[in-house]
């Protein structure tokens, strides 16, 4: 079988988003656009090779992040060149003489799924040209040179082009060099000079709308939101017990509900656990020296400290004019202070053990609602401080994500709504199995969705 390239073009500088760093160096949920677009193609199974086609100017710090990420399927750091489709000729040309598939990439497509990849590897078997597109929402018009409307094609059959898009390595290099021979040849596409200068046909595999390109300065408050939104699953989990066994972990409400189960789950893989809470031993993560101490008692006892996890949280479902004002502040402090609480005494521990720190949100994050306004806000907030400090801490090692169950059967759900069928909840061993498999993983400044299992 022919081997599967991924090739990741990354000489862009970014001059359209009005950035001094180019593009694919803009940080969002806790790594750079890059590193979330390579990492796709590291994981997907059917990829053999990963090649980065770079700016000649950049290609140490390309380096640089491909050893501080330690994959294993980047083989080459490529020079690009000026235009978009030096880089492409940088990669056929590397390829030279061997009968691959080249699948190209846009660096600052971070939002690549699986699907799509797996979809257009599939594709590879029966065509050798593959495209990705989606349909056009909008209807597409044809201007002349005085802005004046020439035409307006069919919009049921027109389509907007993504990448991946991927070729028999042969087949894209006879039609660059049949087009490199045209003198009025230009192209921003490689499957627009396939359908130019070949009779290959292009099949196109069906896109996504998440799938966006990250180009102009309004595209960073998107691609954030939409990091934010995406339903992520830890990687690489299937033997999680033994990942725990002799490590050290603190769980701050971990007296009852999903902390409690955390706390079982991490014992029974063989993990030393420290559970701390307010109604079981007095501790409480709005006040900092409370944590402190307990971070100091943990680390004496233990010598050392490998995982926090944070599930305190407190509910309060009641209009904002209602509530009375210490309702008001324990929540704030409890919710959103005590993460930064735990945060700040965990850091010192965490940095010498390459550690892990998980806090939790809810599906509420997403949009204030009424009888919400403060629950909401503070699950928000926790959302944007985990990604913020993933970014911070990440040179230190330290990964950082946050667990997003939907609603889940908890005493504290229990007191704001009373009985629910169970069918229509999470269950609680469910987010705290998530829970371990973040832990496992090596995901940081995610947002890990939760939900119920459909049959």
């Amino acid at each position: 079988m022919k081997r599967n390239i991924a090739v990741i073009l990354a000489g862009g500088v970014g001059s359209r988003l009005g950035m001094s760093t180019p593009k694919q160096f803009f940080k969002v949920a806790g790594k750079m656009v890059v590193e979330h677009t390579v990492d796709v193609f590291e994981r997907n199974q059917h990829i053999d090779e990963i090649a980065i086609v770079a700016n000649p100017m950049l290609i140490s710090d390309f380096e640089n992040i491909v050893l501080r990420n330690k994959w294993h399927k980047v083989k080459k750091i490529l020079k690009g060149g000026k235009e978009r489709y030096d880089s492409s000729l940088s990669a056929i040309q590397a390829y030279a003489n061997q009968d691959v598939n080249l699948i190209f990439h846009d660096a600052v497509r971070p939002l690549v799924s699986q699907r799509i990849v797996n979809d257009v590897i599939d594709a590879l078997s029966s065509h050798r040209a593959i495209d990705v597109a989606i349909p056009s929402a909008d209807t597409i018009i044809e201007v002349d040179g005085n802005d004046c409307i020439t035409s307006i094609p069919d919009r049921s059959r027109l389509r907007r082009g993504q990448t991946p898009q991927a070729f028999d390595r042969q087949v894209i290099a006879d039609a660059y060099e049949r087009a490199l021979k045209d003198p009025e040849f230009k192209t921003t596409d490689d499957c627009g000079v396939v359908r130019k200068y070949t009779d290959e046909p292009v099949f196109v595999v069906r896109g996504e709308e998440s799938n966006m390109k990250l180009t102009y300065r309004e595209d960073t408050y998107m691609l954030d939101k939409l990091f934010q939104l995406k339903n992520t699953k830890p990687e690489n989990t299937e033997h999680v017990s033994d990942v725990f066994r002799d490590k050290v972990a603190i769980v701050f409400g971990g007296s009852y509900g999903i902390g409690k189960y955390v706390v079982d789950m991490l014992r029974e893989s063989g993990a030393t656990v420290f559970s701390y809470s307010r109604s079981e031993n007095k501790v409480d993560v709005a006040q900092r020296d409370s944590v402190a101490k307990a971070m100091i008692d943990a680390h004496e006892a233990a010598g050392h400290i490998d995982y926090v996890v944070c599930t305190a949280g407190v509910l309060n479902k009641e209009p904002l004019a209602t509530m009375d004002y210490e309702t008001i502040q324990n929540a704030i402090q409890t919710n959103y202070l005590g993460t930064v609480n735990v945060a700040l005494e965990a850091y010192s521990y965490l940095k010498q053990t390459e550690g892990k720190l998980i806090f939790f949100t809810s599906s509420s994050y997403t949009r204030g609602r009424a009888f919400y306004s403060i629950y909401s806000s503070t699950k928000a907030a926790i959302v944007n401080f985990v990604q913020a400090v993933a970014q911070e801490w990440d040179g230190d090692g330290i990964k950082i994500n946050c667990i997003n169950p939907e609603r889940t059967k908890t005493p504290m759900r229990q007191q704001n709504f009373g009985i629910e069928p169970d069918d229509s909840l999470l269950m609680p061993e469910r987010v705290a199995e998530a829970t371990l498999q973040t832990l496992a993983s090596d995901c940081t400044g995610q947002v890990i969705d939760v939900r119920r299992q459909k049959d």
